[in-house]
């Protein structure tokens, strides 16, 4: 029997295993992909002539295998293997309500392949549904998580400009990327055309300055590829596996078994507590049992919701834990591909950049804080950049020699975009369920996934767009593209919400420690525990939940408690 058991080895799966191997417990990790090596798995030395097809992925390979995952900007021949066949992997969705689920089965989950951007959640943010009656009420505020935001930005090493924003609170930030000279003029016009609106440098999980503590783990400084999604041989951006679970490894208190899905969770119903999970090896199609003294369920929001529904028994007919009904409502994705794009004929012609920084720039939240919102509630935050176009002749282009040559030396004016990601509120209606009807190949019942904008957001949506306009505008751009409404909501790869906290057990499904109302021995810290989304990039909450839940089951664990 292991101390604790972690479901997931993804971003918050990870920093549990860690945080758990830390303090002396004996951990397994069960990962449902399959097993893949630091380094070596990696297509992120291989020069762009190297890459097949261009770094693309034949239409036809697309159409058959990819065509959900294909709508993520990061997916190509290089990345592929990191991302779910689709044909693969079902789940349904309602005629017309679409929903694209992004995800990636193996050692390391969507950490090998995420956007990096790191930003702390508000009290504002906090405090939101208590406020507006949106939700339930966050069972913590932002002095409760404050210090272990601290503790997850020193582990992983995340760069950033400390700015004094309340909507946006500071970190233990490493020096951040320098704007380049485009993006300074851009704020310098933005922000003195909008004083309530601030245009910084993106917060993010790549190592601008390595430290002692990242070096020990092989990691080291960001060489400024911004390929960081084939993975990074360098470690320079946190992932698993250059980061957490080479942490908990070097404790000896860790153990990770993959290609294990993970079929339900048993609870013994005398104690009420998890006895053990059930899982399938993804190969030989075999069951097995693991047990343990604690669960951490960090599958994804999504997948986590499916464990929980899918583990019922006699005393618990709809799911474990599930006594409120929320279990699988609630799902949440952040307004997405909102994207204004401009062109800037004025910046300066005699300046360019070197590298290619893995960040771009960020506006922070303004609406609802420093500028009244009309006809909704909540707010939004702006990611993107401003860059030099030309420069590198497109791979289709007629020409030969001295000609392509003479062309790359020949840059366009700038152009900036800037993208807006708004908060969706949570509903009740928007929901994560089994299909009674279809089974995946290890006969577990499909996902199926219902879930459509409200109001607030599509209101939200045009005020997105109206600003983006405004902002390019004012800073002496002209608009040569915009979006027309969001993208299907999943593309934000921020799904969360289907298993929320809450302090009531009959409104929510786990408490203010991640630990299950019903399971003392159960917690959660993935996206699912969360009550609303803020507009913020969600992946550094997940770990500083973990962190802090793990802390306190540890404690429980050796007061003999659970």
């Amino acid at each position: 029997m292991f101390d604790a058991i972690v479901i997931g080895s993804g971003m918050s799966g990870g920093i549990a295993a860690k945080e758990l191997c830390e303090r002396g417990l004996k951990v397994l990790v069960i990962e449902r992909g399959r097993k893949i090596v630091h380094g070596e798995d990696y297509m992120d030395t291989q020069m762009p002539w190297e890459l097949p097809n261009n770094n693309m992925i034949p239409e036809d390979e697309l159409a058959r295998d990819y065509p959900i995952q294909s709508q993520c900007y990061a997916v190509n021949a290089a990345t592929k293997k990191f991302w779910v066949k689709d044909s693969e992997h079902p789940y349904t969705t309602p005629e017309g309500k679409p929903f694209a689920w992004i995800r990636g089965y193996h050692l390391g989950g969507r950490s090998i392949m995420w956007g990096r951007q790191s930003y702390r959640l508000s009290e504002q943010d906090f405090g939101a549904n208590a406020k507006d009656g949106h939700g339930c009420d966050w069972p913590i505020r932002y002095a409760d998580l404050a210090p272990w935001y601290d503790h997850i930005e020193t582990f992983i090493g995340v760069a950033g400009s400390k700015e004094g924003l309340p909507q946006l609170p500071d970190g233990q930030f490493l020096p951040e990327f320098a704007l380049n000279d485009g993006e300074k003029l851009f704020k310098a016009s933005v922000e003195a055309k909008f004083p309530g609106r601030k245009v910084i440098s993106g917060r993010n999980a790549n190592l601008s300055v390595a430290q002692p503590h990242h070096e020990e783990l092989g990691r080291s400084s960001c060489q400024n590829r911004s390929i960081c999604e084939r993975g990074c041989s360098f470690g320079a951006n946190h992932t698993s596996l250059s980061s957490s679970l080479p942490a908990a490894e070097r404790t000896g208190n860790l153990t990770i078994v993959t290609d294990a899905i993970v079929h339900s969770l048993v609870q013994d119903p005398k104690t009420g507590k998890i006895t053990s999970v059930r899982v399938i090896d993804a190969k030989t199609m075999q069951g097995r049992t693991y047990e343990a003294k604690i669960f951490f369920l960090n599958a994804s929001a999504i997948a986590s919701a499916q464990i929980l529904l899918n583990s019922t028994s006699e005393a618990n007919p709809r799911g474990l834990c599930n006594k409120s009904d929320q279990l699988g409502r609630n799902l949440m994705d952040h307004l997405y591909a909102l994207t204004t794009a401009g062109i800037f004929p004025q910046y300066p012609k005699d300046s360019y950049y070197k590298g290619r920084r893995p960040t771009g720039i960020y506006i922070p939240r303004f609406r609802n804080v420093t500028e009244e919102a009309d006809g909704y509630v909540r707010g939004y935050g702006y990611q993107g950049g401003v860059m030099r176009m030309g420069g590198k002749p497109q791979a289709t282009a007629p020409g030969l020699g001295q000609e392509i040559k003479e062309r790359g030396r020949k840059f366009g004016p700038w152009m900036a975009f800037i993208s807006g990601f708004g908060e969706m509120l949570p509903s009740p209606d928007n929901r994560v369920t089994l299909n009674p009807a279809r089974k995946d190949k290890w006969g577990i019942p499909l996902v199926h996934i219902d879930v459509s904008l409200g109001k607030n957001e599509h209101t939200m949506s045009k005020q997105i767009l109206a600003d983006g306009k405004a902002m390019i505008e004012a800073a002496g751009g002209m608009v040569i593209s915009q979006a027309s409404e969001a993208g299907t909501p999943g593309l934000g790869i921020h799904e969360m919400g289907t298993a929320r906290m809450g302090r009531d057990p009959m409104t929510s499904v786990f408490n203010g420690f991640n630990q299950a109302h019903e399971a003392a021995n159960l917690f959660c810290t993935d996206g699912a525990v969360m009550a609303s989304s803020g507009c913020q990039n969600p992946s550094l909450t997940y770990m500083a939940l973990t962190a802090r839940a793990a802390d306190y089951a540890a404690g429980l664990l050796k007061q003999g408690m659970l």
